[in-house]
């Protein structure tokens, strides 16, 4: 039998300051980022920032952490069900 160990419930928080930095936590995974946009993904689904001269400052697969700096215009949530990209397959199929 295999011994599994179950990761704990991950938080997921976002933090702006000053609308020039944002800190989340709770990341699964990243799909693409530009100077104008950020696509990630966290324990609560999809979450996009948009601005200008936005450069990602920390980046830890570990422990969930995300840090993105630069001229934040917003920052929406799509789909919660997506919590990481989608494979090629996927992607043909969708």
């Amino acid at each position: 039998m295999e011994n599994k160990q179950k990761k704990p419930p991950q938080n997921h928080t976002v933090n702006m300051e000053n609308r020039s930095k944002v800190v989340i936590t709770g990341v699964t995974d990243t799909d693409k980022f530009t100077e104008n946009s950020v696509l990630l993904y966290t324990c609560m689904g999809e979450l996009i920032i948009k601005g200008r001269g936005l450069r990602v400052t920390l980046l830890s697969v570990e422990s969930g952490d995300m840090a993105v700096e630069g001229d934040i215009d917003g920052i929406i949530y799509g789909d919660s069900q997506v919590k990481s990209p989608l494979g090629f397959m996927g992607r043909l199929l969708k």
